[in-house]
């Protein structure tokens, strides 16, 4: 089983897909559910490949957290 991190993120036209730990691996969709099922292809199809070319399967290195500020602009003051 692997598991990789990816970023969604919207757009003009819809939703844009990427994982920081596979360069190159993309998708996009009208909708983020549509998205999330483009991206799930393309990182599969990007393991196979690289299996394929008996290329290493990256190590996934990436993660992600949210940080939270309390008013920052009245703090400031």
């Amino acid at each position: 089983m692997y598991r990789f991190m990816i970023v969604l993120e919207e757009t003009g036209s819809g939703y844009s897909a990427y994982s920081p730990d596979l360069p190159g691996c993309v998708a996009t969709g009208s909708t983020k559910e549509e998205t999330e099922r483009n991206m799930y292809e393309a990182v599969e199809m990007h393991i196979i490949g690289l299996m394929e070319d008996g290329l290493e399967i990256p190590e996934p290195k990436s993660s992600s957290e949210y940080i939270i500020l309390k008013d920052p602009v009245h703090q400031a003051a």
